[in-house]
């Protein structure tokens, strides 16, 4: 028998709207894997050679690019992050559109100007970093992986760099997006290495690629 396939899928925002693309596309969970009280990490599909795992967002990356996963789904932030180079993303799945935005509170106002030195809460340090010292701003990152709202009004940091859906939330706690550092939508993600030896990878890349051109297709029809 061949190598169990690996399909790594990451909690949260994006897996709601990940599933119907998959099916279409052939990877299908069993039905534990939609029982809400299950624990498990790990799951089987349809295809005898196929399971699931189901991961934090940035560990689907982690997996992937070290060859635990052969194939996963997660946002391009997560891939903008890390920026492994074994990690290769052939396909714009067109769904968990987000943006990654700076904000502060809302009677700081909403200008870096003469500033040279920032203090950040973010769980992107890396991409935070790039687009302040594109502005000739040293950005001192404080990581967090969540409550990032509450960083400014406890003095922990005086800006944020954090995922922006409706901006209710920044709303709700005091903050003003101040300007959007890049626009956000999940990627089908593959390990170059297992692309290039393993036939169902590079089957399952040509799957989901077809539904997304089907996809573009019919909202420019609808459109």
């Amino acid at each position: 028998m061949p190598q169990m396939l690996t399909f790594a899928v990451p909690k949260g925002r994006i897996l709601d709207e990940a599933l119907p693309v998959m099916a279409r596309a052939g990877v299908v969970p069993d039905d534990a894997f939609h029982d809400k009280a299950n624990r498990s990490l790990s799951f089987a599909t349809t295809s005898d050679d196929m399971r699931l795992i189901r991961v934090r967002a940035f560990d689907v990356a982690t997996f992937v690019a070290h060859g635990a996963a052969q194939i996963g789904i997660v946002g391009s932030d997560v891939i903008e992050e890390f920026e492994y180079a074994d990690l290769y993303a052939p396909v714009d799945l067109d769904i968990g559109h987000c943006r990654l935005s700076v904000a502060e509170p809302a009677e700081r106002g909403t200008s870096a100007d003469g500033t040279s030195h920032l203090r950040v809460a973010t769980k992107y340090p890396n991409i935070t970093r790039r687009h302040f010292e594109a502005q000739g701003i040293q950005a001192e990152c404080v990581k967090l992986n969540g409550a990032m709202e509450l960083a400014p009004s406890l003095g922990l940091s005086g800006r944020i760099v954090d995922l922006v859906s409706t901006g209710a939330t920044l709303k709700q706690n005091g903050l003003v997006e101040t300007s959007r550092i890049m626009e956000i939508s999940a990627r089908l993600i593959v390990n170059r290495a297992a692309l290039k030896t393993d036939a169902r990878v590079a089957a399952l890349v040509d799957a989901f690629r077809g539904n997304a051109r089907s996809g573009n297709q019919g909202g420019a029809a609808a459109a």
